[in-house]
């Protein structure tokens, strides 16, 4: 226990933020007393540091090497920057955005100032900002990186650290093995002592407006509003992101009417009041979104995450609580993977992408258009680098609209581009809900669910995990698996992946991976069929016997 105290106190002494210095010392005391409870806590916050991987870093604020705080971030910052000057000819630009999170300003600002002392040309952003501008801006700058300080759709009391790589990378997430060339750089900082020690500098440039004219411009062209459709009544929240002042812009420049907003959620919140986890996916996020709509009568709903690079839409369905429903994110993938499908039909070497845990409803739409089909392992890092992609998306609601302008998943655009849908659909006295069944009528009907299984203790994953590939399954309930692949050594020229994928003999597909940003093991599940509610059945009947696969090997 001395040498955790002894951890602890040398980190107390270079942490520059009085919050956490107070959290932590008190701790101390507590600890140093024997406080069992205190050591235990300890223990959790220096027994391990927040991993630097592909999502680059995020968890729960608080002091400690395993928390996110100033430290860390600093420590982030200045191995980032030691990877820039190794990696790039002359002097690295890095372009830093952040969203309304706790102290993502503060932790924005305290990368720019390293970034400044270590010699590179840091740009931050003018304001807090959603991530698809970030994302965007590196392009906008010709930049070699970028810095965007959020946790997305995470709970209240969490931050992150996402990274981007300009020249040759275009823009994307980073992928190995970049990441772990920088965690190195960061762990030898971490080593070095007091980030006391570590050059700052205010000599960063804080850029203007235009980068943000410029996002609103590019992504308004995704999909100008076609005529008559200023009647249209629609609904946006923004959960209490940073998406509403940029979004509506871009609705305005677009020329379609404005949306009946949902108020108690429009403007940047960090305790997220009205919902308990800030995730449109979750069971009662977009409550007052439906309420809403139902009061003003609307067609539709869109919604998007705290940090507006995912979108959610809701539409009226009588069969459902309330008369409304949430579409799923393969849902919505589909249908905008069709109307890039339809313009891109023919192309040479065009393509649509998906990961391979999205339904394969994808792949029949590329070949029904003659465009090329990529799969790929889960996250934008990835699916932004697939060949001629004309359109990507991934079914946790993340969609890529405009590869030439942002390389990554952007909240805002695809919300664009749906407005253009219903609006087309609006003119042909048609409704989102008759576009889904126009697509099943040409493609077959897709149904997708998932089984999600949230955990305190990571390694009840890692053990489910082994588990399944020590006793392969061989049915999941009457459905017998007829082709089984572990993706860990790698598959179909993909990297390799901690993902089981199980093709059964109706044609259903189960895949099995942990999540890359939550204590979740998440089982995916894709169905086709003749009519969507046969689909929807095979699914329903395929998630009931994946929880009781998973219950019995727990």
């Amino acid at each position: 226990m001395s040498e955790r105290l002894a951890q602890a106190r040398a980190w107390l002494r270079q942490d520059p933020d009085a919050e956490t210095r107070d959290e932590l010392a008190g701790i101390i005391t507590l600890a140093a007393s024997g406080d069992t409870a205190a050591m235990r806590d300890l223990d959790d916050r220096f027994g391990s540091r927040l991993a630097f991987g592909t999502a680059g870093l995020r968890g729960e604020l608080g002091a400690g090497s395993n928390r996110m705080n100033r430290v860390l971030v600093t420590q982030a910052a200045a191995g980032f920057a030691g990877h820039l000057l190794q990696r790039v000819k002359g002097t690295p630009t890095v372009v830093i955005g952040y969203d309304g999170r706790r102290n993502s300003r503060r932790f924005a600002l305290d990368s720019a100032e390293i970034f400044a002392g270590a010699g590179l040309r840091a740009i931050l952003l003018p304001r807090l900002l959603p991530t698809p501008v970030l994302a965007f801006a590196v392009r906008h700058f010709g930049a070699d990186a970028g810095v965007m300080v959020t946790a997305s759709h995470n709970p209240p009391n969490d931050n992150g650290y996402k990274v981007y790589l300009g020249g040759d990378d275009g823009g994307s997430q980073i992928v190995a093995p970049q990441d772990a060339e920088i965690a190195a750089h960061i762990a030898r900082v971490a080593d070095s002592g007091d980030i006391g020690m570590l050059p700052r500098s205010q000599k960063y440039e804080v850029a203007d407006a235009t980068v943000v004219d410029a996002y609103v411009a590019a992504t308004a062209a995704v999909s100008p509003a076609p005529y008559g459709v200023q009647e249209m009544r629609w609904v946006y929240t923004a959960m209490h992101g940073v998406g509403w002042e940029t979004f509506s812009r871009v609705v305005k420049t677009a020329g379609y009417p404005a949306p009946r907003v949902v108020e108690e959620q429009r403007d940047p919140d960090s305790t997220f009041r009205t919902v308990s986890f800030p995730n449109p996916e979750e069971p009662g996020a977009m409550d007052l979104s439906f309420a809403r709509a139902r009061a003003v009568d609307a067609e539709f709903v869109i919604a998007n995450d705290p940090d507006a690079d995912r979108l959610a839409l809701g539409i009226p369905d009588a069969a459902a609580e309330g008369g409304w429903r949430r579409l799923t994110g393969n849902e919505i993938g589909l249908l905008l993977g069709w109307r890039a499908a339809k313009a891109a039909q023919g192309a040479a070497g065009a393509s649509l992408a998906c990961s391979l845990v999205s339904s394969p409803g994808l792949g029949a739409i590329a070949q029904a258009y003659g465009l090329d089909f990529h799969e790929t392992l889960t996250g934008f890092k990835w699916i932004s680098r697939a060949p001629g992609m004309v359109f990507g998306y991934e079914e946790a609601l993340g969609y890529l609209v405009n590869p030439e302008t942002v390389r990554d998943k952007d909240g805002i655009s695809a919300a664009i581009a749906m407005l253009g849908l219903a609006a087309d659909a609006r003119v042909q006295g048609t409704t989102i809900a008759g576009l889904l069944e126009q697509l099943g009528a040409e493609i077959g009907h897709f149904a997708s669910g998932q089984v999600s299984i949230r955990v305190d203790d990571l390694s009840v994953i890692s053990r489910l995990m082994a588990a399944l590939r020590g006793q392969q399954p061989s049915a999941f309930g009457t459905r017998a698996v007829a082709s089984a692949e572990d993706l860990a050594a790698g598959v179909s020229g993909m990297p390799a992946g901690d993902v089981l994928r199980y093709r059964l003999d109706d044609g259903s597909r189960v895949v099995v991976r942990p999540s890359g940003t939550e204590p979740k093991l998440k089982a995916y599940i894709d169905a086709r069929a003749d009519s969507a509610e046969q689909a929807t059945t095979a699914v329903a009947e395929l998630e009931a016997a994946v929880r009781e696969l998973l219950a019995a090997r727990s």
